[in-house]
């Protein structure tokens, strides 16, 4: 896996783990300026779900993560690709059912990073 691949994995890996600080921690407070299109009477009654929605954001930075200790090339690559590929789905649902935003937030840079290992 090349520098870049590296670089753009972590990239990916730490802004997860932001949406996973945002969606379990910061949902009523920092949230609420990140999502401004959610009515602000919303934000504590859906509490409970943005914390499961940023469980699995922190299982995405996870892998993404994991891919950058695994020492055998191979897996370490089918790692990474497999977890930027969860990532980029995720984005296109999110961008299809949710805000387009999603997709230039999340799936851009989770295709930068499979493009990269397949250069």
């Amino acid at each position: 896996m090349t520098l870049l691949s590296q670089i753009i994995i972590g990239f990916v890996a730490v802004l997860h783990l932001y949406i996973l600080w945002l969606e379990m921690f910061a949902w009523t407070t920092r949230g609420r300026k990140v999502f401004k299109t959610i009515p602000a009477d919303q934000f504590e009654k859906t509490k409970v779900m943005a914390a499961n929605q940023g469980l699995y954001n922190g299982f995405l930075a996870a892998g993404l993560i994991w891919s950058l200790f695994i020492t055998d090339i191979s897996w370490s690559k089918n790692v990474a690709i497999f977890f930027l590929f969860c990532v980029l789905v995720a984005g296109i649902y999110g961008a299809i059912t949710v805000s387009k935003r999603i997709f230039f937030v999340q799936s851009i840079p989770a295709i930068l990073g499979l493009l990269s290992m397949l250069i």
